[in-house]
């Protein structure tokens, strides 16, 4: 069965930290695109961060550099999301993707890229 599931979402204060889970099941992470993305209130879905196992390449949106990190779990299945100081901009419901292509690159747009979601985890920036 093709799932992911994200969790480790929660309030905190501008300046804090929380790090993201995403448990994945059935996927073949050492050759697929893993993502993550979000959604503020009234706004578009944006890519934040993308991995490809295959070819080691990660990338960031400008907007997180510096701040946030993608790593993997192999023996978990598990990806996340280490947020360091967050900023109330950073607000908004964070889901994991997989883009299942074979590729050598990974994108943070178009969401169209990837055919699978979680179901995402709220993540609340605020004094």
């Amino acid at each position: 069965q093709l799932q992911l599931v994200e969790f480790g979402g929660g309030l905190t204060q501008p300046g804090g930290s929380l790090r993201l889970s995403c448990a994945t099941s059935g996927f073949n992470l050492d050759y697929y695109a893993i993502g993550w993305f979000r959604q503020a209130p009234g706004k578009e879905r944006e890519g934040v961060s993308c991995f490809r196992s295959s070819s080691g390449i990660t990338a960031y949106a400008d907007s997180v550099k510096g701040r946030f990190t993608m790593s993997r779990d192999n023996a978990k299945n598990t990806v996340y999301l280490q947020m360091n100081s967050l900023k109330p901009e950073d607000t908004g419901v964070y889901y994991c993707a997989v883009d299942a292509s074979y590729g050598s690159s990974c994108s943070l747009g178009p969401l169209y890229d990837y055919g699978y979601w979680g179901q995402g985890t709220q993540v609340t920036v605020s004094s």
